[in-house]
């Protein structure tokens, strides 16, 4: 006999601090939606948004990836307030964060969390003669 799947029904969770982490890296943009906890409630990806290969990688995917997560978890957690998390320096992370305060929700603050080294790598070993 067969194992029967329950499927779990997604609950509206009431949350005062909502978190949205930007992740634009060189090869493609991902958008999560966190509360304050790290617990991801809603995330989107440039695959998922139907870009391929490069175009994920774009200001426009990171608009419509923004668009996705956030419009899911406003619709069902009813979002208001919101810190931003941005990872990496390219430029179509400020596409993503102008597209969410567009979107009727007010933008608490923005965090810059992209890693930075803090004693560099080591230097080349001196050329003996």
């Amino acid at each position: 006999m067969a194992n029967k799947v329950k499927k779990v029904k997604k609950t509206k969770r009431i949350i005062q601090k909502w978190q949205v982490h930007i992740l634009a890296s060189f090869n493609n943009t991902l958008v999560s939606v966190t509360d304050e906890k790290w617990n991801v409630l809603t995330w989107s990806s440039g695959w998922l948004a139907w870009f391929k290969w490069a175009r994920e990688a774009t200001p426009y995917a990171a608009q419509v990836v923004a668009e996705q997560a956030v419009s899911k978890a406003k619709n069902l957690h009813s979002m208001e307030v919101v810190d931003v998390y941005v990872k990496w320096i390219w430029a179509w992370r400020e596409q993503a964060i102008r597209w969410i305060i567009s979107w009727w929700v007010e933008l608490k603050a923005i965090f810059d969390i992209t890693p930075v080294p803090h004693n560099w790598c080591r230097p080349k070993k001196t050329r003996s003669l």
